[in-house]
């Protein structure tokens, strides 16, 4: 029989329970919770993963890049009939206007193409083209877009007579993109156009394949095309794979000289506004000379 000083434990004694962390409680439940979170499935997580790839191509169609497709021979050789070209959307935002040689997307800016063809009776097929021609994965059947190359800016003045070559600002483009066969115009349509400001004037490279500037020189605008109405540069061809290649812009378009008449008209602008000024200011210190004399006699 157990005695013991008033106070004691009555009952049996063990051995004493281990001391417990409070905070072992809370690890436990956190482990507990930590555990009970398992992977979403696939397919819960399918819409979401769609959702943000659809937004990212609209964004990157809007701002960046659009694939275009192209639909003509007018191009050839560099271009082929439904090559799949990606144009650069983005420098024309931080104030970038078209420069010659450059191949661009363009609007068409009124009478070069022809009207739409009627969309698609079925509803579902026309749905889906709208919806793939919105985030840019298909071209749109409301949209009227062309592919040229830029020959003159605004200022230039280009010419062409016989067979060619052309002439911009009174220097011959060597044209070795222009397709083989081909003549680099045509001695049937001479002509010479002097592009405003704003505005380029533009060429297939199948010379004789391509309703280009030349042939809408009656319209609005004598056949150039407002910088506005350009929706890109083309950059690269993307597809087919064994197309694969660089647009560059052609060495023809940096020869020396080229933009000496564009840079005549700001200079002689120059001078033309400068000379009152030097005539006045002339015509005053003149006046002012007898005074000075006078001045000096007292």
């Amino acid at each position: 029989m157990a005695g013991g000083a008033p106070g004691d434990p009555v009952g049996p004694v063990g051995p004493a329970e281990p001391e417990r962390d409070p905070d072992d409680g809370e690890d436990a439940g956190r482990h507990s919770h930590a555990g009970d979170r398992r992977p979403r499935s696939f397919w819960k997580e399918l819409p979401l993963l769609i959702g943000i790839a659809l937004v990212l191509a609209l964004l990157i169609k809007t701002f960046l890049v659009q694939a275009f497709s192209i639909p003509s021979d007018s191009m050839n050789n560099t271009l082929l009939k439904g090559d799949r070209v990606l144009v650069d959307k983005l420098t024309p935002w931080f104030g970038s206007t078209p420069s010659r040689g450059e191949v661009v997307v363009f609007h068409d800016p009124g009478g070069w193409l022809p009207e739409n063809p009627s969309p698609s009776g079925n509803v579902v097929v026309r749905g889906l083209q709208k919806g793939l021609s919105f985030i840019g994965l298909m071209p749109s059947a409301d949209e009227k877009d062309l592919i040229k190359r830029v020959i003159g800016v605004g200022g230039d003045t280009v010419s062409c007579k016989g067979t060619g070559p052309v002439m911009v600002n009174g220097k011959a483009l060597v044209e070795p993109y222009v397709f083989p066969g081909n003549t680099a115009c045509s001695p049937d349509m001479p002509f010479t156009v002097h592009v405003p400001k704003g505005r380029i004037w533009v060429m297939g490279d199948h010379r004789q394949d391509s309703l280009d500037s030349r042939f809408h020189t009656m319209l609005p605008g004598g056949g150039t095309v407002p910088n506005s109405d350009v929706v890109g540069r083309a950059v690269v061809v993307a597809w087919p794979v064994n197309r694969w290649d660089v647009l560059s812009i052609p060495g023809t378009f940096s020869q020396p000289g080229i933009n000496a008449a564009g840079a005549a008209v700001p200079a002689a602008a120059g001078l033309a506004g400068a000379l009152p000024l030097v005539l006045w200011r002339r015509r005053r210190l003149m006046s002012a000379d007898p005074v000075r004399e006078s001045a000096e006699d007292c």
